[in-house]
C-alpha cells in the first residue's frame, strides 16, 4: 500500500501542482521519489508532529493541498488537537496519512498499535475516513481524495498487500464495492485492511455463503446512505482492524440506529482490547484479537 500511495501522490503531483507532502522524519525508503522529483513541495517537519500539522494547515490555507505522513499513531493522536482545531475546523484540504494501520507495527507494543485512530478522527466533522482494503484501493482513494479535497484520514497497510481488484474501482463515500458474490441475503462489509480478513473468513463453513464487500470511504454525512443499502440484506457482518468501541462496525450499528425500520441484523469482527497490552506480529495479535478466522 505505501508503494501504491507514492506512486499514485507522485503521479497527480504532475497534474496538480498544488499538491505538497509534509513527513515528520519518517517514510525514508518510501518517499523518495516525491522528494526528488518536488523538493519545493516537500518538506521534512522533523519529529514534531504537532508542528507538521500546523505547518500543513497554514499552507491547506493558502491554496495547497497537503498530505501529512507518519506511522501508526503519530500523525493522529499526537496531534489531534491540530487536527481538530487548524484543520478539521477550517474544513482545510489536508489529508493525514497513517502508515501501519491497525496492528501492523504490533511487534512496537502499544504506542504503534494504531486501533483507535478510526474512533478519534471519524468523530471530527467533515473528516472524510480513506480505508483502502488493497492497492488497487489506495489508488482509487488517492484520486477521489484529490478531485474532492478537505479534510481526510488516508490509512495504509505498510507493504505486500495483495490486490483483490484488477483495477482501481470507482469509489465514493458509503459506496460498497462488491468482491464476492454470496448465495443469499447475507454479507461480509469490510473496510482498510478487514478486506482480507473478510476473504479469509469467507473460506470457513460459517461464512462461506456470504457476499464480500469493502467500504473504503466512509464519514459521518455517509451514514444517511447506507440506509437503502442496508435494506437489501439480513444479515451483516462488519470486519476490520479495530477495537469494536468506535469503530467501523459502530459506525454502520449507528447508521442503522437512525432508521428504525431496518431490521437487519450487523455484528462486527473487531479487535479485542486484550490486544492493546500485548507486543506480537500482526499476524500473532490479529489472533489474539479474534479477528482471524
Amino acid at each position: 500500500m505505501r508503494n501504491a500511495f507514492i506512486q499514485e501522490l507522485v503521479s497527480l503531483a504532475r497534474q496538480h501542482p498544488q499538491i505538497a507532502l509534509i513527513v515528520g522524519d519518517l517514510g525514508y525508503s518510501v518517499i523518495e521519489p516525491f522528494a526528488d522529483e518536488f523538493p519545493d513541495r516537500f518538506i521534512n517537519a522533523g519529529v514534531a508532529e504537532q508542528n507538521m500539522t500546523g505547518l500543513a494547515a497554514g499552507m491547506a490555507s493558502e491554496g495547497y493541498h497537503v498530505f501529512t505522513y507518519s506511522i501508526a499513531n503519530f500523525p493522529t493522536f499526537r496531534c489531534a488537537e491540530q487536527i481538530r482545531n487548524d484543520v478539521a475546523y477550517h474544513r482545510l484540504p489536508v489529508t493525514v496519512v497513517s502508515v501501519g494501520g491497525g496492528l501492523a507495527y504490533g511487534a512496537l507494543g502499544y504506542s504503534h498499535h494504531a486501533v483507535q485512530d478510526y474512533a478519534l478522527m471519524r468523530t471530527l466533522p467533515g473528516m472524510l475516513i480513506a480505508a483502502p482494503g488493497d492497492p488497487m484501493e489506495v489508488r482509487a482513494c488517492m484520486r477521489y481524495l484529490v478531485e474532492h479535497p478537505g479534510p481526510s484520514y488516508l490509512r495504509l497497510g505498510k507493504a505486500g498487500e495483495p490486490n483483490f481488484h484488477a483495477a482501481p474501482p470507482d469509489v465514493a463515500p458509503g459506496r460498497w464495492l462488491k468482491l464476492r458474490d454470496g448465495t443469499g441475503r447475507s454479507v461480509l462489509l469490510s473496510t482498510g485492511a478487514g478486506l482480507q480478513i473478510a476473504m479469509d473468513w469467507v473460506q470457513t463453513e460459517e461464512h462461506a455463503a456470504r457476499s464480500v464487500y469493502s467500504m473504503p470511504l466512509w464519514s459521518m454525512a455517509s451514514k444517511a446512505s447506507q440506509a437503502a443499502l442496508l435494506a437489501d440484506y439480513d444479515d451483516i457482518v462488519t470486519v476490520e482492524d479495530h477495537l469494536e468501541d468506535g469503530g467501523f462496525g459502530s459506525w454502520l450499528l449507528e447508521s442503522q440506529a437512525m432508521n428504525t425500520g431496518i431490521s437487519c441484523r450487523i455484528r462486527p469482527i473487531a479487535l479485542n482490547h486484550v490486544v492493546c497490552g500485548t507486543v506480537g506480529s500482526q499476524a500473532t495479535l490479529n489472533r489474539i484479537g479474534g479477528i482471524v478466522p
